[in-house]
């Protein structure tokens, strides 16, 4: 990673800025009132695109090799793992089935290293190759996120978890992770949500035991048999073990049950003593030069036996000692390696990158002195920065004062994250770092560094997809503003947590957040901010508001579709609307409907006028199919819903409000021209007309039917229907 160029100032360096799309919104970050989210439009939605068999030739997407020198998984590629091959065979045997798989041992028993074998063998296994993944301080959206950004090619897009369902439904991988912090039922959800890759991950000491019926597999990584760790401290060593080594090796391995760890630090101890006697050694030989051959000390003529009987008069360290040998590995550092070693502890264990260290403790050759700290197993290389190893941290905060050895980190990162020559890439790979910065000045009571680097830093990881630390920014950065009473900031901060709320899915948490920054910026007289806030609390509100069906809408059974059809009544959606001819075609065959309804009632009440016996009927000259209907179709009304009189006393159709027609083409073999006329008289007055309706849909025998007025005329109700052929 290269360090921007220009000079170390903070004068026009602007908050990062930019869009990005999160599920289906369209984020914007980094507005003047913070950052805000809206309805993505649909040709503004990335497609990815899988990356296939891509994953081992990228190296840049997983970590890099895990710890030390060998046992850990990065020593010299001549030297293969001791003591392990009947584990590397049976992993790969179970993830060959389709199996996922998690190590679980003790801190520094080789899980790193185990993973980084069984990677590399695992290539040909699965079609989509190997995935390895960091869960250093990595929640399951970010693994998920990682994993997807590994697989699949969609650069500044998030999906959410129902897009996550479908796009790692059909990945088919090995996905190793180490140091994964998710346990029980989110550990459950990341196997999930890839349900045809194989996991094989080492989780953190004291994690929960996966529930039952889990797809995991534990596999116990022992500690090595006495010959590997023999062996592994002598090629580590860089030389043959003495018999006084060996015996203090042989007693170190009862201690620590054969732990790799332990051994690694114990060939860092071994050369520190070398060190030592190559001092003596090089002294005697000084002496010698300058005042001769001591008469009473006889010298020996060979110079290993010198060095060998000078290495007995340097002690080993006690088995105690090295059990937790941090101190003393610390003390036979480097200069530039024991101040990279303060500023790690003064950061909560974590390491910043070597183009950083010149900037910060004044250090030229970093990555030598990183190099150091992972060769005597203090330190580790994990998701593209250095953090380091368990227990190091507590073993050396008594004994090391820090002093203020982390002052001025906030100003340089502050200054870092926006300069335009980083990348988000860049950022991503030191966000551990800059939230351990953040709390290094909160701890060391310098809230307003903390808010300006809170500030700065907020946007870049947003838009670097690092989510889990963007939101612990964020939280201390709203500590921060709460301490220096910055309402401003503080509502800022608020606004920034409801809209990574409300992106992640989590209504309730971003209602009460966006609430917070509308009461306060309300409160400072910010309409601007204000109305800010409330556009994301209406697009909240908008999301969670169940969607009503309309009152005329039968309550059937059917899948749901999309909102906006969903609100469109039936009447209207059952009408086709392909084209406006279409549309137009069947308005014009309702309309005729009607016509011929109407056109029907006048001639049978006009002929039943003329002919009031029986025998009275429409000649086929006059009829209706003959001038308007062909004699092989017939019409059908169908009832509306609010019953309504068919036709009024004086034989006019009364109008309804909304008047509804069907029309229903049979095709008859032999069509008869000569309808049938039926009359029927109504009951008194005294009895109400009985309506008989046939629901819509419902086929019915056609008829034809006249009414005769009866002696009360006002109680006539005529009744038509069209004339049809039987």
């Amino acid at each position: 990673m290269e360090q921007p160029g220009g000079d170390f100032r903070q004068d026009g360096v602007r908050p990062r800025t930019g869009e990005l799309v999160s599920g289906e919104r369209l984020l914007t970050v980094g507005g003047p009132d913070g950052s805000e989210a809206r309805p993505c439009p649909e040709d503004w939605r990335p497609a990815p695109r899988r990356i296939r068999s891509l994953v081992q030739a990228r190296p840049q997407l997983g970590p890099t090799p895990a710890v030390g020198p060998l046992a850990l998984g990065s020593g010299p590629g001549d030297l293969p793992l001791l003591d392990r091959e009947a584990d590397v065979a049976q992993l790969l045997a179970l993830l060959a089935e389709g199996r996922s798989v998690r190590l679980v041992g003790q801190p520094g028993s080789g899980r790193s290293a185990l993973l980084a074998a069984v990677a590399e063998a695992a290539t040909e296994l699965a079609p989509d190759g190997v995935v390895r993944l960091s869960g250093h301080r990595r929640g399951v959206d970010d693994l998920l996120q990682d994993l997807f950004a590994a697989t699949h090619h969609a650069p500044e897009f998030r999906p959410d978890r129902r897009q996550l369902a479908g796009l790692l439904g059909g990945v088919g991988a090995v996905v190793v992770i180490d140091d994964v912090e998710p346990a029980g039922d989110e550990l459950e959800e990341l196997l999930a949500a890839a349900p045809e890759c194989a996991f094989l991950i080492a989780d953190r000491p004291g994690n929960a035991q996966p529930a039952p019926g889990s797809r995991l597999r534990d596999h116990l990584v022992a500690g090595l048999s006495r010959s590997a760790c023999l062996t592994l401290a002598a090629r580590l060593a860089g030389r043959a073990l003495d018999e006084a080594e060996r015996a203090w090796a042989v007693d170190l391995w009862f201690e620590s049950e054969g732990l790799p760890l332990r051994f690694v630090r114990a060939a860092a101890l071994l050369r520190h003593r070398d060190v030592t006697v190559d001092a003596l050694v090089a002294a005697q030989e000084d002496r010698v030069d300058l005042f001769g051959s001591v008469q009473h000390v006889p010298e020996p003529d060979d110079p290993a036996l010198l060095e060998a009987e000078l290495r007995r008069g340097v002690p080993l360290p006690s088995v105690a000692a090295s059990a937790a040998p941090a101190v003393l590995l610390a003390e036979g550092l480097g200069e530039q390696a024991q101040e990279v070693l303060r500023l790690a502890l003064a950061l909560d264990g974590e390491c910043p990158t070597a183009p950083h260290l010149p900037a910060l403790i004044d250090v030229s050759h970093g990555e030598s002195a990183l190099q150091e700290l992972i060769d005597c197993g203090l330190a580790v290389s994990v998701g593209g920065h250095h953090r380091l190893t368990e227990g190091v941290t507590a073993q050396l905060a008594p004994h090391w004062p820090l002093g203020d050895i982390a002052y001025g980190a906030a100003e340089h990162f502050s200054w870092w994250v926006g300069h335009s020559s980083v990348s988000t890439r860049q950022i991503a790979a030191e966000g551990e770092v800059l939230v351990a910065a953040l709390r290094a000045d909160r701890d060391a009571g310098r809230p307003e560094a903390v808010l300006r680097l809170a500030r700065a830093a907020a946007p870049a990881l947003a838009l670097s997809l690092r989510w889990g630390a963007w939101e612990r920014v964020l939280q201390l950065g709203l500590e921060a503003a709460r301490t220096l009473g910055a309402s401003a900031d503080e509502a800022w901060f608020h606004h920034e947590l409801g809209v990574l709320a409300l992106c992640v899915g989590a209504p309730q948490r971003a209602s009460t957040e966006l609430d917070a920054a509308v009461a306060l910026r309300a409160a400072l007289g910010e309409p601007r901010g204000n109305a800010s806030a409330r556009r994301m609390l209406d697009l909240l509100k908008a999301d969670i508001m169940p969607v009503v069906a309309p009152a005329e809408l039968p309550a059937v059974g059917r899948r749901p579709v999309i909102r906006a059809i969903a609100q469109v009544p039936y009447r209207f959606r059952a009408m086709p609307r392909t084209s406006g001819d279409t549309r137009r075609t069947v308005l014009a065959a309702s309309a005729a409907v009607l016509a011929v309804g109407v056109l029907g009632a006048a001639i049978g009440l006009s002929v039943t006028g003329t002919h009031g016996s029986s025998g009275g009927g429409l000649h086929p000259g006059n009829s209706v199919e003959d001038g308007a209907v062909p004699g092989d179709m017939s019409f059908s009304a169908t009832p509306s819903d609010t019953p309504t009189d068919a036709t009024t006393d004086s034989g006019t159709p009364s109008a309804t409000d909304s008047p509804s027609a069907t029309a229903t083409t049979t095709r008859k073999p032999t069509p008869s021209k000569s309808p049938t006329a039926k009359t029927t008289t109504t009951a008194p007055a005294t009895t109400p007309p009985v309506t008989s309706t046939t629901p819509a849909g419902t086929p019915t025998a056609p008829t034809s039917t006249a009414t005769t007025p009866t002696a009360t005329p006002s109680t006539a109700t005529p009744t038509t229907t069209g004339p049809t052929t039987p």
